[in-house]
Order: C-alpha cells, then structure tokens, then sequence
C-alpha cells in the first residue's frame, strides 16, 4: 500500500507528493535528501537479498566440497598442501579457515561470497557515482546485481566474488587516488590491488587495465600519477611472484581446462550482458551510446576510460593467451564484469537526457532514476527464470550429496570401498559423516596427513594383496572413467580396474549425475562369466 501510494504522488507531480501521507513524505525525503549514499546503499541491499535468498541448496559442488575440506583442516596442515597442490587458492582457505572455525556448514561456506557480491555491487555504484552522477551509480549498481551471473558467484563457496569485490575496489581507489593524489590513497590503491591477485593470480589483469585506463586519460595527469601508479603495481607484481613460482609447479591442478573456442568470447560476453537476448541487446545498445557521445567527466578520469578497459583488456588477453595455454574460464575473468553495467548506465544516462530534452520540460527530482530502477526491475523479472535455476543443484556442475546419500542408504557398516579414480574420494572428504561406516581399503595416508587433496593410496601390489581377502567390495567411480577406452597413468588406478573386471563381478549398480556406486562380489570359479545378472 505504501509503494502504491508513493508511485501515485509521484505519477501525480510535485503537488500530489506534497500532499501523500506524512510517512510515505518522509520516506521519498530521506531517499532524495543524500542521493549519493542511496545510489550505493539501494544496489547493496538488494544484492544482499539475492545472494541470501536459496543459499542452502544442501549440496557443495565438487569445487566446493574442496573449499569446505581444506578450510576445516589445522593452519600446519593447510600450508602443508598449499606447498604441493591449490597454492593459487591458498589466502582464500586461510581465511575461510577463519570463517568455518566459528561456524561451520555450507550457509557460512557461501556467506562470504554473498558478503563480496553485495560491496561489489555497492563498489559499481560508488564508481557511478564518482564518475558521472548519482543515478548513473544506481543504475549501474542494480543492473550488477540483476545480471544472473553476478548471483551465481555470489552464492559459490570459491574465491571468485571477493576477487570481484576487490577489483573493483581497486579501481574505485585508483579513481579516489588519481583527483586527491595523496600518498595514503595509492598506498590503499596498493594494498587492496595486492590482497586481490593474491586471492588468484589471474586478477593481476587488472593493472593491465588500470594502465589503459590511465593511458587513455595521459593529457590530465602528471608524472606523479604515473609514478605512483607503477610503484604500487610493481609492489603488487612482486609480492605474487613467489606465488606465482610455486603455483608453476602445481600446473597439472588446471589440466582439465580447455583453450578457448571460437564461441569463447560471443559466451563471454552474453553471461556478463545478459544471458538472455533481450537484455544483452538493450546493454550492449546503451553501451555504444556511452561510447558513441560519453558523459561529462566528473574529475580526471572519465567513465568510459575507467569502464572500457576493465571490460575488454583481461577477457581479451586471457581469450588470447588460452590459444597457446589452457586458461580460459569465466570464473577467471568475472572481476571484469563491473565494467558491463557502468557502460550501460553511462548510455541509459546519455538517452534519458536526449528524452528529456525532446519532452522540453523539466524532469521531476528523482523520478528518472526511479524510472531507470524500475526498468531494470523489469529486466530481473525478465530473467528470473535463470536466477531461479541458478539457485538450484542442477546448474552446478554437479552433486555430491546425492553420491553421499546413495552411499549411506547402500553401503553396509564396515564395507570395503574404492574410489575411481582416487580423486572421486572428495565426495566422502566433503560428505565425512555419510562414509563414516565405510573402509577406505586403497588409502595409505589421509589426506590431511599426507598434506594433498584427496590422500595417498597404497601402491598396486599392496592393494591386490587387500583385495584378495575380500569377498565383496563397493567401487565409487567418476562417469568418465568407466567409459570404454579410458586409460588411467597411475598404476593403483589400473590396478583397481584390472582388480574389478577379472576378480570381481558386477552386482549393483547405482547412478547419479556426478557419479556411479557399483557393487562387485568375488567371482566363483564353478559360475560363468556372465553370473550374476547385474542389477540396476
């Protein structure tokens, strides 16, 4: 009742909002008395509630189910595997170590990255703000947290977000640093650009950006610009070199990413403007009109050489570099969205002017910017489909838990159990409770304790000799490896596989998404081959 009252004042004009009741006046006087701090407050509180809303999904994906086991291990054996696997990951699990220390479970595994959502959000608006006006940082600010994306990473347990959030944080301090041009500001500059690439290496794409940023705007700076700009990237770049040595040799963790397609950057683009064609269109439309007549700057840097570069330069040289190398992922290159929004506020801004300027009357106070929130609105609801999808366990890439409840719900107390290949144990590191009744007959050392992912298994002779005391044995395999023609490198892999299909037969089996739970008992030597009938 009172959204309906407040939209008919305003509908009305200035009069018929003088005279609506006395709360809904208060309330459009708070709104528009400090437009500045409702154009950042309204964006990060509405990406708050979309980053809450369906965050218990009862599953961590596998990626998570790693962030979930890591980060509940002691800080010794944390920096113990960080010498051998996950270095790039290594100051998110420290301080998610700090997060499930106080309370664990997959709510607060995801918190953070709702947390980080919402200062991005906040963080785009502020930029529009300080760029252009404060209905271009609304604008820009509610369109972040309306793109599908944005939610999606905001509700994954992975450093991913808080990349994001100090990206973009970084390059609002560089704009802060740039027009004041104190020490303390590019000491700021510095700090938050190095805590960010070494949340993950690949952020450090943001100098690039920064550099262009300044470049583009070389007529209004002076050296000192330059130079505090360089010295602050160099300290970055140097900080993350020994990370980046250690991580060099960890290089077999990112095997499983592909080069880029011809189709990478047409995908790219569509996931940071919309995904769904109307809403790509009408971004990347307002986009060409901030470029095609820009706003007025507000300060030294302009919109566009903020936004642009940010936009274009790190998906492009990753794009690029992912022809020779695979390291093309979206997740890599999300930190690059913010720039998407502001583009498109700059243009919403641009036409909502040329309108105003054909209608030759004078707009109400506040009344674009509600209009423009409420288009956007519209934009959401447009695509509420894919945010309601995205808070399901089906857009994951897959789904542990539902291994883990086949498992407690088959496997009797005290069975004997082989994962295939040794890596698919991450279900029962992250689903501990559900395998507790299990035996791990190919484990030699915990993972914890051996300072690795998944554990160290036992070598091939030494898992035939266990083997051959066992009337019967649980194998929980990847889909992929039991395909016809997968060929595993390590010996105990083979070994397993060599163990099952000669000794052993087939007599359950059960499927799900992410993986297969067969059940094999010994073969008698008085039956056939084909006994028993398998049973699924």
């Amino acid at each position: 009742m009172q959204v309906t009252t407040l939209r008919a004042a305003l509908a009305a004009g200035p009069s018929a909002t003088a005279a609506a009741p006395g709360h809904v006046r208060t309330a459009w006087a708070a709104l528009t008395a400090r437009p500045a701090a409702t154009a950042v407050l309204v964006p990060a509180s509405v990406m708050l509630v979309l980053g809450l809303w369906g965050l218990d999904r009862e599953s961590m994906w596998r990626d998570e189910g790693v962030t979930h086991q890591v980060a509940s291990r002691s800080l010794p054996e944390i920096v113990r595997l960080l010498g051998s696997a996950d270095a790039v990951h290594g100051l998110y699990y420290l301080l998610m170590h700090g997060v499930l220390s106080v309370h664990p479970g997959e709510v607060a595994l995801r918190l953070p990255s709702v947390l980080a959502g919402a200062a991005t959000a906040a963080l785009v608006a502020a930029l529009g703000v300080r760029l252009a006006r404060p209905r271009v940082g609304l604008w820009a600010g509610l369109l972040y947290a309306a793109i599908p994306l944005t939610g999606y990473y905001a509700q994954e347990g992975r450093s991913y977000a808080l990349v994001a959030a100090g990206a973009t944080g970084a390059t609002l301090l560089l704009v802060r640093a740039v027009r004041r041009g104190r020490a303390l500001d590019w000491c700021l500059y510095g700090a938050v650009v190095t805590v960010t690439v070494l949340l993950h290496q690949l952020a450090a794409l943001v100098l690039l950006a920064h550099a262009v940023t300044l470049l583009l705007s070389w007529r209004r700076l002076d050296g000192r610009a330059w130079r505090s700009w360089a010295v602050c990237a160099c300290a970055a770049l140097t900080l993350l070199l020994p990370l980046a040595r250690l991580t060099l040799g960890q290089s077999e963790h990112t095997a499983w990413l592909a080069g880029a397609d011809e189709g990478g950057a047409a995908s790219l683009l569509k996931a940071f403007a919309g995904p769904t064609e109307l809403v790509v269109t009408g971004a990347l439309l307002l986009a060409c009109v901030s470029l095609n007549s820009p706003l007025e700057r507000t300060g030294r840097l302009s919109l566009n050489a903020v936004a642009l570069p940010l936009m274009v330069l790190p998906p492009a040289v990753l794009l690029a570099a992912s022809q020779y190398t695979p390291l093309h992922h979206d997740r890599y290159l999300y930190f690059a969205l913010a720039g998407v929004p502001l583009l498109a506020a700059a243009g919403a801004e641009r036409t909502a002017r040329v309108v105003r300027m054909l209608r030759a009357r004078p707009g109400r106070r506040g009344g674009g910017a509600l209009f423009g929130a409420a288009v956007l609105a519209v934009a959401f609801c447009w695509q509420l489909p894919l945010h309601l999808d995205d808070r399901t366990t089906e857009q994951r890439p897959d789904d542990p838990a539902a291994v883990a409840t086949v498992v407690a719900e088959r496997v009797g107390e005290g069975d004997a159990m082989l994962y295939l290949p040794s890596a698919g144990r991450r279900t029962a590191l992250a689903y501990p409770d559900e395998f507790a009744n299990t035996s791990d007959i190919a484990l030699a050392r915990s993972a914890a304790a051996s300072g690795t992912l998944y554990g160290e298994e036992t070598g091939a002779g030494e898992l035939r000799r266990r083997l051959a005391n066992l009337e019967h044995v649980w194998l929980l395999a990847e889909p992929y490896a039991l395909r016809e023609g997968w060929d595993p490198k390590s010996a105990a892999e083979r070994a397993k596989l060599t163990a099952v299909n000669e000794e052993f037969l087939l007599r359950d089996e059960y499927q799900t998404r992410s993986g297969v739970l067969r059940h094999y008992i010994r073969r008698p030597v008085d039956k056939p081959v084909g006994w028993p009938p398998a049973h699924h």
